[in-house]
């Protein structure tokens, strides 16, 4: 189970990885940070991110469905991952499910040419699901 510099460096290691974090989406605080940073700042971008993925986490229209008995869907952000493109890349931001309450998301900026945002999306959940938060 790796931690957060290993899961950074494996994230990394996807074709067309500019850069990744792990960053607390309710502070806008940068865990752990490795290649480059949207913006040439991690800790700009980690602050930017954090608005962007409170904005989607806490917005009605992404509530899950009621769905009975289902308490799971409470522990967690009502959404999953967000996808941000531009002309020249992808953004991918993971929420990352703990079994406390956890508000820790990894950001993954690929670049558009070289990137398989397919194969991103499927190894961050991976990534993320193994990811041990002390």
């Amino acid at each position: 189970m790796p931690g957060i510099d290993e899961c950074l460096l494996h994230a990394m290691r996807l074709p067309g990885a500019r850069g990744a974090a792990l960053v607390d989406w309710t502070s806008g605080l940068a865990l752990g940070t490795v290649g480059d940073a949207a913006g040439d700042d991690h800790e700009t971008a980690a602050a930017e991110t954090a608005e962007l993925a409170r904005m989607a986490a806490e917005h009605p229209t992404f509530a899950p469905a009621p769905c009975g008995e289902n308490t799971e869907a409470v522990k967690s952000p009502p959404v999953e991952d967000l996808v941000v493109t531009t002309r020249t890349s992808y953004h991918v931001l993971r929420f990352v499910e703990t079994s406390f309450d956890s508000s820790v998301l990894m950001h993954l900026w690929l670049d558009r040419a070289e990137g398989n945002l397919a194969l991103a999306r499927l190894r961050m959940r991976d990534l993320t699901e193994r990811l041990v938060l002390e």
